[in-house]
């Protein structure tokens, strides 16, 4: 999903549910961008007033299993 951050930047977020363990590292650290459903699965939870892009990177960086991609606009791979 394409968001847009606090700090006004423009980034792709996907979760890979096949990969998410539900660690919930991410909810920690970036509650404003992603969730825990009911499956304990994270998933992203808005494209609008989303965390900043640094906070989000650092919530990226902490999943155990790398199950958080972050792109840029152009749909250059940030992270992992």
């Amino acid at each position: 999903m394409l968001v847009k951050t606090k700090d006004n930047k423009k980034i792709y977020v996907e979760v890979d549910r096949d990969l998410c363990i539900g660690a919930s590292s991410c909810v920690a650290i970036a509650p404003d961008t992603f969730g825990i459903d009911s499956e304990s699965k994270a998933y992203v939870i808005s494209e609008n007033n989303v965390d900043d892009y640094e906070t989000i990177l650092e919530a990226a960086k902490s999943c155990p299993v790398s199950a958080i991609l972050l792109k840029d606009e152009k749909g250059n791979q940030i992270w992992p």
